[in-house]
Parts: structure tokens; C-alpha cells; sequence
């Protein structure tokens, strides 16, 4: 049975819930957090995730807010850690699924034939506003980030910022329930998984220079754990300004034709043999 969820803001009308620990800890799959928000009887799940959480995350949102009344199933992108329970959220609810038009066409390879007709809206690439109860959620531009159709979600109630896969850290369920609010002892959990997974350094300062404009009182990534504060959060903008990654690290080394041959049955590379009179 997994932890009751991380209770991010809460008031009377308003609250947003983190569930970090819905999938087994086994190593077999990436731990990924799950999002709920409600505003005023109205709700929506962010990055709902993938088979391995459906169960869980629709019998623990149950004990707070109806799945049957949910209007919204936002998604940063379309990774299967992100959307790949959508056939059965769109058997569940009457929800709508919220994407990038850049994934409009290739989501519904993830249900039946006609599930997903008259229940997308799809955003383009300069966002913009969902309504959400009295509020509103902003829909941001993060393309490249890393995925080509991309979006951060800022709940301005809560001032939470919903960023994907940006801010990632590479903990457990358990882990991801601590806020950071020291960022110094805690880039040696992102260091590794931004350097592949953000595309290059000037989308990241792009980005930076788009959301230094917000109020932001806590950055919440889709693993691992939040950024709290605006010390930490300063000093996550500045890190990524500086921070070369992605396609900054790529040069000519990693485009080889491979001579090294995959082992079945170790599922290890092995150096390739040298030809006889070689």
C-alpha cells in the first residue's frame, strides 16, 4: 500500500497533491510523481503516468477528490512514464487529455481506435491559459526539454512550478517527499540525467530568462524531489545557465560505426574479435 500523498499547498478552495511512491521500488522502473490539483470542485491530474501507477493513483485520488468528476489530464509530454495509462484514464473519466499539437497524432497509439476523438486539446507552442475552477493554470513553453513538444505547468495560487522533467533527481519515493531547500548537496542527484536529457544550454537559459519573470515559491519535477524556496530556486536558474549538456557534449566520438558485439545472453557489450590473419 503505497504513503498517503505529499500535501505541496493546500486552502479552502485550492490544493495540490503529490503522489511519489505509487509503482514497486524494485529498479525495473524510473520512480515518477504524480499530480493532483483542485480548484474549486474542479480537478486535474498532471503527468498521470504510466500502467504501473493507474490502480494506485486512481484509488488514492478517490479519498480526495472524485476521479469520475476529474476534468483535466494535463501532460508535459508524451514519454510513457507520462501518458502510457491513458486508454484506461479515458475508460475512467470523462476527463480531457491536455498535450503539445506536437503529440496530438501519435497519442492515441496509446488506446483503443476512437478513444481519444473529442477529448484532446491540443497546445500550441506558445501555451497559454486552462481554465481551471476560479483560476488558472499557465501552460509554458519547455520545448527540447526534452522533448520537442514541451510544457511547465505554474499553478499561480499555490505558486508551484510543474517542470517535467526539468529538475529531475534520481531518489526513491520516500527520498522524493523531502523538499530540497539546499540545492549545493543535491546536483550530484540531476548533474548526470540533465547533462543527457536537456537538449543544450541555450534552451536552458531561454527557459531561465522565461521564468525568473514568475513568482515561484517551489519548483515540482516528475521524479524525484521538489525545490522549495527562493534561495534554492535562484540558485537552480543559476545552474542551469551555466550548465553545458545535451548536444553542448556531443561531437564526432559518439557518431562511430560500432564493432563491439551485444552479448544475449549477458545483455553486456564485449569487444569484437579479431579476424583471423587480421
Amino acid at each position: 500500500m503505497s504513503t498517503p500523498p505529499l500535501e505541496l499547498y493546500r486552502d479552502s478552495n485550492h490544493a495540490c497533491l503529490m503522489f511519489s511512491d505509487l509503482i514497486d521500488e524494485d529498479g525495473v522502473a524510473v520512480q515518477a510523481n504524480q499530480f493532483l490539483i483542485v480548484d474549486d470542485g474542479t480537478g486535474a491530474i498532471i503527468d498521470p503516468g504510466g500502467i504501473l501507477a493507474f490502480n494506485e493513483l486512481f484509488m488514492g485520488m478517490s479519498r480526495h477528490f472524485s476521479p469520475h468528476k476529474l476534468s483535466y489530464l494535463i501532460a508535459s509530454h508524451a514519454d510513457p512514464d507520462i501518458i502510457a495509462s491513458l486508454d484506461r484514464w479515458l475508460t475512467s473519466t470523462s476527463a480531457q487529455l491536455v498535450i503539445s499539437r506536437i503529440w496530438e497524432r501519435f497519442v492515441p497509439h496509446f488506446t483503443k481506435v476512437g478513444k481519444t476523438d473529442n477529448r484532446m486539446i491540443a497546445v500550441p507552442d506558445g501555451g497559454g491559459r486552462l481554465p481551471l475552477g476560479r483560476h488558472e493554470l499557465v501552460l509554458l513553453p519547455a520545448h527540447f526539454m526534452h522533448s520537442e513538444g514541451n510544457f511547465h505547468f505554474y499553478d499561480p495560487v499555490s505558486r508551484i512550478l510543474f517542470t517535467g522533467d526539468l529538475g529531475v533527481s534520481m531518489t526513491n519515493g520516500a527520498e522524493a517527499r523531502v523538499p530540497v531547500t539546499e540545492l549545493g548537496p543535491h546536483i550530484a542527484r540531476m548533474e548526470g540525467f540533465h547533462k543527457r536529457y536537456m537538449v543544450s544550454n541555450k534552451i536552458l537559459r531561454l527557459w531561465t530568462r522565461m521564468v525568473r519573470k514568475l513568482d515561484v515559491a517551489m519548483i515540482v519535477p516528475q521524479h524525484g524531489a521538489p525545490i522549495l524556496g527562493a534561495k534554492a530556486i535562484s540558485d537552480f536558474y543559476d545552474w542551469l545557465d551555466g550548465l553545458a549538456c545535451g548536444v553542448d557534449l556531443f561531437d564526432e566520438r559518439a557518431y562511430q560505426v560500432p564493432t563491439g558485439m551485444i552479448d544475449p545472453q549477458t545483455r553486456q557489450l564485449r569487444p569484437a574479435l579479431k579476424a583471423v590473419g587480421a
